[in-house]
């Protein structure tokens, strides 16, 4: 490979990544995939002397930077509504949101769900996720869903429910299903896989 289209490579790929963040939901996310995008394509309008192209990707990565650091200074306040899972808020936003439920819970279904208890969380009164489980008696709770709606999917909804079970004296959560698209959230908010294939979270 020669150097001329090594650099290409490197255009096209900063490229890539750009597009590729029109098709995100998290905002957080999409800055900082497109920071790095517009980084790369940065250094290749540089390299070809296309300084324009430089000029605004130097401009969208001030961009990226001042909503990204605007982002992490907003704490998102959050709401727990404790309920029951045939509530009609909630029927509502299941089969509402089914189709994205499944792409991440395959096994999930609206005829199968036996939870006992389920939880809302809201953020400025939009619903930011949705818990269903059933509770036991050694103070675990079976989860049968954790879902976040698309524009809540960096981790924070499931961090402030889990705290809020916790305060509620729930002491594990424990996962049985099969949600393969589903496992990294799992290992970022504190499930660890044990030798059943359970995904198992201490709460306190």
């Amino acid at each position: 490979m020669d150097g001329k289209t090594a650099i290409e490579l490197v255009g096209y790929l900063g490229s890539a990544l750009v597009v590729v963040t029109m098709l995100m939901t998290s905002v957080v996310r999409l800055r900082i995939i497109n920071l790095i995008g517009c980084v790369i394509f940065t250094c290749y309008a540089l390299v070809i002397r296309s300084y324009p192209t430089a000029a605004m990707n130097i401009f969208l990565v001030c961009i990226n930077i001042y909503h990204l650091v605007r982002l992490s200074r907003n704490r998102k306040h959050y709401n727990l509504i404790k309920t029951v899972p045939d509530d009609g808020y909630v029927s509502w936003l299941l089969e509402s949101s089914l189709e994205d439920i499944r792409v991440w819970n395959p096994g999930f279904s609206l005829e199968e769900r036996r939870a006992e208890t389920a939880y809302l969380v809201c953020c400025d009164g939009n619903p930011a996720g949705l818990f269903l489980a059933c509770p036991a008696q050694d103070g675990s709770l079976e989860v049968l869903l954790d879902y976040a709606t698309p524009v809540y999917r960096d981790t924070s909804v499931g961090s402030y429910l889990h705290e809020q079970l916790a305060s509620e004296g729930y002491k594990t959560l424990v996962f049985r299903g099969n949600a393969p698209k589903h496992e990294g959230y799992m290992e970022k908010v504190g499930y660890r896989k044990n030798e059943r294939g359970e995904y198992v979270m201490k709460l306190n």
